[in-house]
């Protein structure tokens, strides 16, 4: 039994479904008549769609794999599909396998749908980049300038987005024929020496006196947002953490806010700088 449909598509008899739409695709685009100009090319391009019509469906395949090349009259599909003639290749192939055959038998133009006329061939007009983008715009979220093809281009950048998470841009990847495909950027949150960031919930060290943290204290501290009064406890210790509800990041899933931690970072003074009798007092009382 021939595999002649198979080797239309340069695939083995036992190629799974995503071989046999790899290797469609690869086909696809080197004879695509937008691309491919060369004499044969449309037609060639008509055979691999109509085998990758059949391949592709069980049911149609399963017909082949049990008749083989008897099913065009002993022929090879190659022979076949070029002596069907243009016009009724398509009936032709409705009625020995039946269902829909999608009308690869016409000439293809700048008017189709790239998508299914080509197989999906605008994934690759997508164009994939990297960006770094301010710690705290990651958190606000806003509009940043990136530098795409040597043209400033304005993006909008979510609040909450996360370090690796991907932004699509509409209308920026490669161009061909009249289509665009997207620009696809990876994001990298750059570091800040400000915050640490889990999920969305933000961590920031604050250094306080050894009297605030002895006798507690009211103390201001700088969020993304705004800055805030909050009450340092009594008896408070080095890197005790004192959450502010609600000061993290908004998600940007669900806009609910996470929390602000602060790290204590008790300062000890200097006892070179105290007063001496202070200082005696305190290598006395102290237990």
């Amino acid at each position: 039994m021939s595999n002649s449909l198979y080797d239309t598509l340069g695939v083995a008899k036992n190629a799974s479904a995503d071989e046999i739409k790899k290797a469609y695709r690869k086909l696809a685009r080197r004879y695509h008549p937008d691309i491919n100009k060369e004499a044969g090319a449309e037609e060639k391009f008509k055979e691999i769609n109509a085998a990758y019509e059949i391949l592709s469906d069980e049911q149609k395949r399963a017909q082949y794999d049990r008749y083989g090349d008897s099913m065009f009259g002993g022929q090879s599909f190659h022979d076949f599909s070029r002596n069907a003639g243009e016009a009724d290749i398509n009936d032709i192939l409705n009625s020995i396998f039946g269902g829909g055959f999608g009308g690869f038998g016409g000439g293809f133009n700048s008017s189709n749908n790239f998508k299914s006329s080509f197989g999906g061939f605008e994934e690759d007009l997508d164009l994939q980049a990297s960006i770094k983008i301010p710690f705290e715009k990651g958190i606000l979220g806003g509009e940043h300038v990136v530098n795409i093809n040597n043209e400033q281009v304005k993006i909008k950048i979510p609040h909450g987005i996360k370090d690796g998470e991907k932004l699509r841009i509409r209308g920026k990847g490669k161009n061909f024929q009249g289509h665009s495909g997207d620009l696809i950027l990876k994001v990298e949150l750059e570091q800040s020496d400000k915050y640490e960031r889990e999920d969305d919930d933000l961590y920031k060290k604050v250094e306080i006196s050894l009297k605030t943290a002895l006798f507690g204290d009211k103390i201001s501290v700088h969020t993304p947002r705004k800055e805030v009064k909050i009450t340092i406890p009594p008896n408070s210790k080095n890197n005790q953490k004192i959450r502010i509800k609600g000061y993290g990041v908004q998600n940007r899933k669900t806009d609910l806010y996470g929390d602000m931690y602060l790290i204590l970072n008790v300062k000890i003074p200097d006892i070179n700088t105290l007063d001496s009798d202070f200082v005696k007092i305190l290598e006395e009382k102290l237990p």
